[in-house]
């Protein structure tokens, strides 16, 4: 009987360079969605249930969604929390399948997070006139796993410990609002160029309206887009220079 007396490799610590590329390209997915489609279970006949909402993301990259208490969904939720969100990103494809989309899994609750409420009415500003009517609450998602699909055979399924992105400078959390309302200021060329230089009929201009540790977010009324920083950053003071750098880069290459 041969016998290996090689030393055992040790198990490999953190995730593969591909699970941790798929995780980068979930979280910049969900940050740049302004819809999701909703999955409950339908607490009167136990079908799935599938609605349409509009969302946002906290700092940390959770899903926030603002729904109303008249809503089949929301009373779903109430019997059965387990709901999942799909975010896709097959707009522009012929053939949508060969689009990027991914689904995450999890339970769904409220949540009083005064940033996650901030973060949602800056995404989308109409919210403003019912966020505070008292059928209306902030929920967010407890992601447990997520399955990607970023066209054909690119599929994986990551649970939530390997999703989670770097967390976002806790300075950064605090001054979001002020420093979002800085760069929206003293970056309105910048913002336009890299979305689009003549917005589209009923679009409003670019502008900043999240910003995390990886890269800042962006809407103009009708649509949204995502700008990933060259590197996570540790602090809010970095912020400004690392979406220069991006804001710049496209503009070079347009």
């Amino acid at each position: 009987m041969n016998v290996d007396n090689r030393p055992a490799m040790p198990p490999r610590a953190g995730p593969s360079e591909e699970d941790a590329a798929i995780a980068h390209s979930i979280r910049a997915l969900v940050r740049g969605s302004l819809k999701a489609s909703l999955a409950t279970i339908d607490a009167q006949t136990g079908h799935p249930y599938a609605s349409l909402i509009t969302v946002a993301t906290d700092p940390d990259g959770r899903p926030v969604f603002l729904i109303s208490t008249l809503a089949l969904h929301t009373r779903n939720l109430a019997a059965d929390s387990r709901a999942s969100l799909l975010f896709d990103a097959t707009d522009g494809h012929a053939n949508p399948l060969a689009g990027a989309r991914a689904t995450l899994i999890g339970s769904a609750h409220v949540t009083t997070n005064g940033g996650a409420r901030a973060r949602f009415i800056a995404r989308h500003p109409g919210s403003a006139g019912t966020a505070d009517f008292p059928d209306f609450s902030f929920w967010t998602l407890a992601v447990e796993r997520a399955h990607y699909i970023g066209g054909f055979g690119r599929i994986r399924t990551l649970t939530a410990d390997i999703l989670q992105g770097p967390p976002a400078p806790p300075d950064l959390t605090a001054t979001e609002p002020a420093l979002i309302a800085d760069l929206n200021r003293s970056s309105m060329s910048a913002l336009q160029s890299f979305g689009q230089a003549e917005p589209k009929l009923d679009e409003g201009p670019w502008r900043v309206c999240g910003l995390d540790a990886e890269g800042a977010d962006l809407a103009n009324g009708l649509r949204a887009r995502r700008v990933d920083f060259a590197r996570p950053a540790v602090a809010a003071a970095e912020v400004p220079a690392l979406l220069a750098d991006q804001l710049g880069l496209r503009a070079t290459q347009q």
